[in-house]
């Protein structure tokens, strides 16, 4: 059955893996399949919080729109630069801290 945020790719020669990514494609994690069986990848899928519809056109509801994914990680508050540390660099008003 068609699971909501689930992709799947087949690539030739390549060991079968599920790989998860953040809301912004960055790879979190790679979990090798080889050794499962279809069973056991189901469980998994549903485990990791996978919504599984009906039908593949069937309507997901608002709660799952954005599952599985995990809270993003809290950060520690930024500390003021001590005399003996280097002041971060300087950034454009509008440029995003991540870029």
């Amino acid at each position: 059955p068609p699971s909501h945020n689930l992709e799947m790719k087949h690539l030739p020669g390549a060991d079968p893996e599920l790989v998860l990514l953040s809301h912004q494609y960055k790879e979190l994690e790679r979990i090798p399949l080889s050794d499962m069986t279809r069973e056991e990848i189901n469980q998994l899928v549903q485990e990791l919080g996978f919504y599984r519809k009906e039908t593949p056109d069937a309507p997901v509801p608002e709660e799952f729109q954005f599952a599985p994914a995990r809270p993003l990680p809290t950060l520690p508050p930024p500390q003021a630069p001590t005399a003996d540390s280097k002041a971060p660099p300087e950034r454009d008003e509008g440029e995003h801290p991540d870029l």
